[in-house]
Order: structure tokens, then sequence, then C-alpha cells
């Protein structure tokens, strides 16, 4: 993989890398990188990734080769503090509760010590924590050069120092909200960087579509509400009926969110027509309208009083934009994208392209676009799942890479002897209402064998709550000192379940078991005799009535190709391969992997799926797997 790599970087083009885990792609894309003298730019998943390759990775590689590297670090606006707007959480009456003030007094406590104003470096600070948003700045409230604070502003103090740096470490997110919008500073940045790195480069797609489209947020409506609100009062009170104008706000997103009716939480609504399915159109319709104009008034009463602060021209530029979304979403769809509206306390409205590959040729590779391509740039992207054939379609098809070099390097790991996997034969199908009392009876029964130590995946929410509680039911009747911990996912922040997971099998102390969904497939490193069962409740098909999935399923069968086959599957396979790799991260580790859906052996597909995972022996019925659990413990 490393020679690839600097084969790429010496002759520039765009290679992409199916490193298995074990591998150790992180050096094998540093050392080539760092040793070319180029000037790097590396982009990564989340800000954990990115504190990892810059905190640890990066350091020890640059001491260890004697180069004198400079590096930088560059999240989004939301990871710093935001001087000006924590000067105005001192002053906010309506701060929730006590505890927030207590959080509010640490914040101004570091701000004082902090260099670089990542709220990653603040301890025992929650990522869900409300003050967070009212510390931070967005790009819709920053107030740019106009700001009282903006010379020692920390967004642009780690802008600056990005400019400066010879290596940066960005993650997607950064990348594609610059690539939407032009302002987190990757403008200027990406044209000086000759090397550019996308690990964990899986995750790019669907973090690209988030950001290539439109939102519009009752949310939305409401912090600008909140936010004209209080300019407004401080700075022309009396000049304005702002009362008026933020009443008229809060109205619209409230009859939006009545004229959306009564859904399930987490429901998505398709919406192809004048109204997503489901909603009368005239209501609807007629609620837009009114959010728009409130905008738009909001917009003309800003203009009056525009002289009189920086805030208000920011709550202008707002107002327009907001105004504008709304007027979007009363008008047909864009061709080539896809509609619907997330429900929840809120309501999202969301249009999004399908996938990245057009936005991906023509404004970052620059193929067949206006724009002058950069002559010997090297694009280099790369995670341990990227597909399941050897072309790695799944990843190259919707990102624009089809020409690219692809190179597959298999993981190390003896798989044969460290692992086995497990297929119940007798089980409830997937939809069979006693599948998830079943799955938990199997992960409580092999937990209690191995003293915790078990990660049980789910595809649904619903199924989370339902294994969990189970799980916590049928451990109770354990001796306290020997009964696992069950954790589950949404109880605590994600940070502290990683923490107390691998902490739980320290010497005296009974392990954990988690119960996660989501983000927990992937990302989620528990090396050594902390993780040796992993059980996955259902094959992760993507849920067809996701009206994302419908699009793309659609565009597939116009195209006389198979949906099921190009994209249900190699989905599927993609998400197996994530979860079933949280079992072994190191030579040493061993432990058995169980997929609870019999599909797997019973259906024609289930073999290519198989193919996906690595390598395990099969173990064959209940008496293989008890032994198994059983030799995890010599």
């Amino acid at each position: 993989m490393a020679l690839a790599v600097a084969r790429t970087i010496d002759q520039g083009g765009v290679l992409v890398v199916e490193a298995g885990t074990g591998v150790g792609k992180t050096f094998s894309y540093l050392v080539p990188a760092l040793l070319s003298g180029e000037r790097v730019l590396l982009s990564t998943a989340t800000k954990t990734l990115q504190d990892q390759l810059f905190g640890r990775d990066l350091p020890q590689l640059v001491e260890a080769l004697g180069l004198p590297v400079r590096m930088a670090l560059l999240k989004g606006r939301a990871s710093y503090l935001c001087l000006h707007r924590l000067d105005l959480a001192r002053h906010d009456p309506s701060l929730p509760e006590r505890g927030t003030v207590r959080t509010l007094a640490k914040i101004e406590q570091w701000s004082k010590a902090t260099r670089t104003g990542d709220l990653a470096e603040l301890p025992g600070l929650d990522e869900r924590s409300p003050l967070i948003p009212l510390v931070t700045s967005t790009r819709d409230n920053c107030l740019g050069a106009q700001c009282p604070q903006f010379k020692p502003c920390h967004v642009n103090l780690a802008r600056r120092e990005a400019m400066a740096a010879d290596v940066v470490v960005i993650n997607h997110h950064l990348f594609f909200a610059d690539l939407a919008v032009r302002e987190s500073g990757m403008a200027e940045l990406l044209p000086t960087v000759r090397v550019v790195v996308f690990d964990e480069a899986h995750q790019l797609n669907e973090t690209g579509v988030q950001f290539l489209g439109v939102q519009l947020g009752s949310g939305q409506a409401l912090d600008f509400a909140r936010d004209l609100l209080a300019a407004g009062l401080q700075h022309a009170r009396g000049l304005v009926d702002w009362q008026q104008l933020v009443a008229a706000t809060e109205r619209g997103a409230r009859e939006l969110r009545l004229a959306a009716g009564k859904q399930w939480p987490g429901t998505k609504l398709r919406w192809a027509g004048p109204a997503p399915e489901g909603v009368p159109a005239g209501p609807w319709q007629e609620a837009l309208d009114m959010l728009q104009q409130a905008f738009a008034r909001a917009a003309e009463g800003l203009d009056t009083v525009s002289e009189l602060s920086p805030d208000f021209v920011r709550l202008h530029d707002r107002a327009q934009q907001l105004a504008e979304r709304a007027r979007r979403f009363a008008e047909p769809c864009a061709s080539e994208s896809v509609r619907w509206v997330d429900v929840g306390a809120q309501l999202r409205l969301v249009e999004s392209p399908l996938d990245i590959a057009e936005a991906v040729r023509t404004r970052v590779l620059k193929t067949g676009s206006a724009e002058p391509q950069e002559e010997g740039r090297a694009w280099v992207f790369t995670s341990a799942t990227l597909g399941d054939d050897p072309k790695l379609r799944w990843f190259t098809e919707p990102c624009g890479l089809d020409d690219a070099e692809v190179l597959r390097v298999q993981s190390p790991f003896d798989y044969a002897r460290q692992a086995a996997l497990y297929v119940p034969r007798v089980f409830p199908k997937p939809g069979d209402p006693a599948h998830s009392a079943q799955v938990a009876q199997l992960a409580a029964r092999g937990a209690a064998a191995l003293g915790g130590r078990t990660l049980v995946l789910t595809t649904t929410l619903r199924a989370l709550r339902a294994i969990g509680d189970a799980m916590k039911q049928q451990l109770e009747s354990l001796d306290a000192g020997t009964r696992p911990e069950v954790l589950v996912q949404g109880e605590l922040p994600k940070r502290v379940l990683m923490d107390r997971f691998r902490e739980g099998a320290a010497a005296g102390r009974a392990g954990c078991v988690l119960v996660a969904s989501a983000s927990f497939w992937e990302g989620f490193d528990a090396p050594g005799d902390a993780l040796q069962l992993v059980v996955i409740d259902k094959l992760p098909f993507p849920p067809p009535n996701d009206p994302l999935v419908e699009a793309r399923s659609q565009r597939l069968e116009s195209q006389g190709r198979s949906a099921f086959g190009d994209y249900s599957l190699p989905e599927a396979a993609v998400a197996l391969k994530q979860g079933a790799g949280r079992l072994i991260r190191r030579e040493s580790d061993r432990g058995v992997l169980v997929i609870c859906d019999t599909r797997l052996v019973a259906m024609g597909y289930g073999r290519r799926l198989l193919a996906a995972l690595p390598p395990m022996r099969r173990l064959e019925n209940q008496l293989e797997f008890e032994a198994a659990l059983e030799a995890l413990k010599d």
C-alpha cells in the first residue's frame, strides 16, 4: 500500500485502497506523504479520529523520521469556542438549568487558558450539552470581520495556522461544507496542497450528500427568532416591532409542524409532489408561504437598522437565506435530487442529490469542468471497507471515481485461528415479534459465560431498546460481583460508553455488555479481552422506505439494473463487514461473531454476504458455539 501511495504522489492521479484491519493503513499513507516533502491535506471521518491523527500518529512519525514538519488541525466552527457568543451567553437570562450555569463557569475559566479554543480539550463537557450552540458560532450567526472579537477569534487562528502548515488535518464534514458554501477556509487552502488523503473514505458519499443539498428546519426558524429578539432588544429597542416579527416567524414554524400532522418521531415523509406524502397540499403550502413571508418581513425590518450593529447585518443575511430556502421548497424538486421531511420534535425539510459523483468529478477532481484542473495532484481514498467486489464499485460509482486505480490489501490476521462465525439455524425470522427477545437471550447467555465482553449491534433503534431492556432483565439474576454491566446507546454520551466498556474487563471486575446501533457499527475499537463476542441482530439492508434509498433504487431500475443486486446487497455487505470488523483488532485477539439472521444461510444471496466477511471458521450448532465461548475463557 505504501508503495502504491508513493507512486501516486510521484505521478499524480487517483488511488483507491481498501486496506483490511491490521494492515497499518494510517502509517502506509503517512510515511510516503511525509517523505514526499509535499504539502499534504488529510481528511478523516470524525473529530475523534482527527484528534488521534494529529495528537498521536503524526507526532510519532514526524519524530521517528526526524522531519521538520509543521502540522495544523482544522475543524468546523462548532468545535471552537466563540468569544463573542460566550460574552452574550454570560448575559443571557434564559439559560436553562443550574447545571448549565455551572458548565458555563467552567467554560469561562478554561477560555482564559486555552490557546486553540478547541472544545475537545475541555474535560467532562458532554457533546450533547445544550450550552454548546450558545458558545459556538455558525455560518449563519458569525459576524466575520465586524465581530468585536475578530482578532483573537479561535476559528480564524486555526485557519491561519492551517495556511502556514505543511500537513493539515481536517474532517469530511468540513471538506464538504466548504465545497457547498466556500466558507470554512478550504477554498484558499486546497489549491496550495498537492497531496490529499481521505481516510475512512467509506463515509464520503453519505457525508457529502448532507452538505450538497438544501435544508430548512423549524428549529432553524426558532433559533433565528431567538437571535432576532435578543439583538433587537439589545441594540434597537423601540425602533422596530421585534416582538411582532418574532411572533410571525414562530407562528410560521408552528403552522408548518402542524400541517405535517401527527407522525411517529423519526419518520421520513416522501415528498415528490406539492406536499409530503399523506400531508394536505393546501395547509402545507400555506404554512410554507407564511414562513417565507415572515423571513422576508424580518429582513425588511433588519434593513432599517443594519447600520446600528454588525449583528443586524448578519441577521439580515440569514433572513434572506431562510426566505430563499422556503421559496425553493415551495417549488418542484430539482432533477437528480430527492426531497423528504424528517419528523421529530421539530421538522427538517431536506432536498439532496442522490450521490456526490457529479460534485467530485466537476468540483473536486475538476474533470470535465470549466475550471482548470490542478496538474499532478495526488488523491488517495482509503478505508478498511470499500465494497465487496474487485473494483470496489460500491464506493467508486457514487463517488465519481470510476477511472481511479484500485488496490485491495488483505488483512494479515489469521481469522480461521482467531475467530469463529455462528449463524443459528433455528431462530425466529427477522420480522418475527419474538426475534429481538431471542437475540437478547442468546447474547445474555454469551455475556454470562464470558463475564461481559459482549457487543450487540442492532439495525434499528426499536430493536436496540427491546434487546437492551431484555438483557438487563435476564442478567439481573446473576451475582452482583459477576454480573456484567449492560450499557445501552443513548443512555450516556458515546465517548463515556466506549471508555466504560473498554475499562469494564479490568482485573477483579465483571466486564460490560454494550447494546448499540448506527455509529457503533464502525469506529469503535475495543482490542484485547474487553471484547470477545459480537452479536449482530439482522442483516443490515438499507431501509426500503427511506426516501433516499427509494430514489437510488428507482434510478437503478430505470437504467435496467437491479436495485437489490446493485444497491441493497452491496450496502448490506459493506455494513456487515464494518460490524464484523469490531471483533478482531489485533493479532492476539480472539472472539466469536454471531449473526442472528437465518437468511444468511437460507437465501442464495447469503453466499455473497458470507464471502464479504473475514474468513472465520464456521460453528455449525449451539454446542459448538458454547464450546467456542468456553475456549475463550482459557
